[in-house]
């Protein structure tokens, strides 16, 4: 009690006081009340706002998207249509690369058997080795063959090329294909993402602009690229296949026709050659008669010449035998004239008979050393015609391989219609 009386009093207020305490507090209590009252109806404005603004961009942002998957998808299909363009024209660039490779290989043999030909005839011998037309077709035939090689081959390495080109774009159409394939995938998945999606959350620095990134414009820029590039490589593929196709179809016309021109010569000569053969056969066989009769006329008149060479004789022996007469009876009678004159007329008849043995011996010698000659040509024409005769079987060879390739393919070369030309007709066989 006492230590209650004894502890120190609180400090007190005046009436006064108390009284402006209660009013500060009323007062102070209702500019809260008012405060919080204006921040309430702040927050629930801004709560609708906000809200409104949040679904609004989501759905702008939504819409963005399913425009932004359009324009993907639509480019897409773009690119596969090119891609698959592309596709379609390196099968149909390396078809024909192949059918001009393949008739580059089928130069090979009718270059082996033209070179075959012309080294066949060198073997001819003496007059028989002539520069005759045929020599002329097989050399032009050996030069339009390596023509006709260095020209396909030159295409042959152009489609190669191209078809390196076209690789290269369809790789660069294939790489944008397959980025739009995943960039569609991101934002389809971002398109289907809601606020109660469970994957959702906060990020670090989202708003960040990624290095590598592009603009629309250079966006639309970079696949518009790859497709023209695309079109011009097809474009520029379409006119190889074109003139590949042309140049075969010429070519080939120009081969046949030669081969035709030098197995016309070829037929000709040989016929040319078989005539002067007959012809060379018949000299030989009248020529061979003509020495037999010669070879009788020659034995005849050596038969003559002995017989006359007797008479000679016999006139000798009776001149000088009447030269033994005696005195006057050693007269110069009408036989010792006529004894003179028959030897003197058989000396000039032996004369005769010499001389023209002599040049029936000759003409004799000629005519044989003539006949010799007549003889090793004939040779040489009948090597020369089997020569020739080899050389055509050799080229039955080339028919029989124009025929195998016409049942193979067909006498016509389609070409594209958009360079403005017509089909070539082949030649037939």
């Amino acid at each position: 009690m006492m230590s209650s009386l004894n502890a120190k009093p609180g400090l007190h207020r005046s009436v006064s006081e108390w009284t402006s305490n209660n009013q500060q507090l009323s007062v102070t209590a209702q500019h809260e009340r008012h405060i919080s009252n204006v921040i309430r109806q702040e927050g629930r404005t801004l709560r609708n706002e906000t809200n409104f603004k949040t679904h609004w961009d989501e759905t702008d942002t939504c819409r963005r998207l399913s425009d932004r998957v359009w324009d993907v998808a639509r480019w897409k299909e773009v690119l596969e249509t090119c891609a698959q363009k592309v596709d379609e024209e390196m099968e149909t660039l390396t078809l024909s690369k192949e059918q001009t490779e393949q008739a580059l290989a089928a130069t090979a043999v009718p270059l082996e058997v033209t070179t075959e030909c012309l080294t066949l005839r060198e073997g001819r011998k003496g007059h028989e080795l002539v520069t005759d037309p045929v020599d002329e077709q097989l050399k032009k035939e050996v030069e339009l063959i390596e023509r006709v090689q260095q020209v396909l081959q030159q295409h042959t390495s152009r489609a190669f090329e191209q078809l390196c080109i076209l690789q290269e774009v369809r790789h660069q159409l294939t790489a944008d294909l397959q980025n739009k394939m995943d960039a569609l995938d991101i934002d389809m998945s971002c398109l289907s993402l809601t606020i109660k999606s469970p994957h959702i959350s906060l990020k670090t620095n989202p708003t960040r602009i990624p290095s590598g990134s592009s603009t629309p414009q250079e966006w639309v820029q970079f696949s518009q690229h790859n497709v023209a590039r695309a079109h011009e490589a097809m474009q520029v593929s379409q006119q190889i296949r074109e003139d590949m196709n042309l140049t075969r179809a010429q070519l080939q016309n120009e081969l046949e026709t030669q081969r035709r021109a030098t197995d016309f010569a070829l037929r000709k000569r040989n016929h040319h050659e078989e005539q002067a053969r007959h012809e060379l056969e018949w000299q030989i066989k009248t020529t061979e008669g003509e020495i037999a009769e010669m070879e009788s006329d020659i034995h005849g008149l050596d038969a003559d010449l002995q017989a006359k060479t007797a008479n000679l004789k016999l006139a000798h022996t009776r001149l000088e035998t009447r030269t033994n007469r005696p005195n006057m009876d050693l007269c110069r009678d009408e036989v010792q004239h006529g004894l003179v004159n028959e030897v003197q007329q058989l000396e000039a008849t032996i004369a005769a008979l010499k001389q023209k043995l002599s040049e029936a011996q000759h003409s004799l010698q000629k005519m044989k050393l003539h006949h010799s000659r007549m003889l090793q040509d004939l040779s040489r024409k009948q090597e020369a015609l089997s020569l020739e005769q080899r050389s055509m079987n050799t080229r039955a060879r080339l028919t029989s391989t124009s025929s195998t390739d016409n049942k193979n393919a067909a006498l016509v070369v389609p070409l594209a219609n958009s360079s403005g030309r017509s089909n070539l007709k082949l030649l037939a066989q």
